[in-house]
């Protein structure tokens, strides 16, 4: 996995726990604050496969209805394929969890937390001027009305893109990457969406600023 990406995902689980007014914390705290995410990252493990134990519990009792309780065919195949579908649940949501050992793994290296630290002091510097940028292209919407992982993600791409020099490609594309795991569908492409109009925001006021210097 690429090392901003997990740095990414930290500042993502630390803006959430950041306080009211964020521009008084020190160096320090900002460590602090990621270590908890990787904590976070940790307990994620054991959550996922204590759930998906679950799921295949569920889905062995269904089987098991389904040979015994089933009052014909048609409700046998029902209960058959609950049964198939929690299994499937159960074996996605442990292939997820597979993937994160690496992602602790890495967020433990000095790289990767030192760049989810500069995300977060580049945010917390210009948080005005990326919250006031994202309402301006939300028509009938506003920033606080999202669900807070959609705002987060939202603030972490446009603090890379206008702050920190990452192409507008790279970062549209890693906020679609990191809602998708922490958001649903349609979250996901929201976030694309409001992105696509930040960047062409962009291009139209630095097209404006070309036309005016000629």
């Amino acid at each position: 996995m690429q090392p901003r990406r997990i740095a990414r995902e930290l500042a993502f689980l630390s803006l959430s726990q950041l306080p009211n007014k964020p521009e008084k914390l020190e160096q320090h705290q900002l460590q602090n604050i990621v270590v908890m995410a990787v904590r976070t990252l940790t307990s994620e493990i054991q959550d996922a496969i204590e759930i998906a134990s679950d799921e295949l519990n569920r889905g062995s009792e269904r089987l098991l209805k389904s040979e015994v309780g089933a009052s014909d065919i048609h409700e046998a195949r029902v209960m058959v394929k609950e049964a198939i579908q929690l299994t499937q649940t159960a074996i996605n949501r442990l292939g997820t969890s597979l993937e994160l050992p690496e992602i602790i793994q890495l967020a433990n290296q000095t790289q990767v937390r030192d760049y989810a630290i500069q995300i977060m002091q580049t945010y917390i510097e210009h948080r005005e001027a990326v919250d006031q940028s994202l309402n301006k292209v939300m028509v009938a919407w506003t920033l606080s009305r999202l669900p807070r992982s959609d705002q987060d993600v939202l603030r972490i791409a446009v603090t890379e893109l206008t702050y920190l020099d990452i192409p507008e490609q790279v970062a549209i594309s890693e906020a679609v990457l990191l809602a998708r795991r922490y958001s649903d569908e349609d979250g996901s492409r929201l976030i694309n969406g409001i992105l696509r109009q930040i960047s062409n925001r962009r291009k139209s006021v630095l097209l404006e600023a070309m036309s005016v210097e000629s």
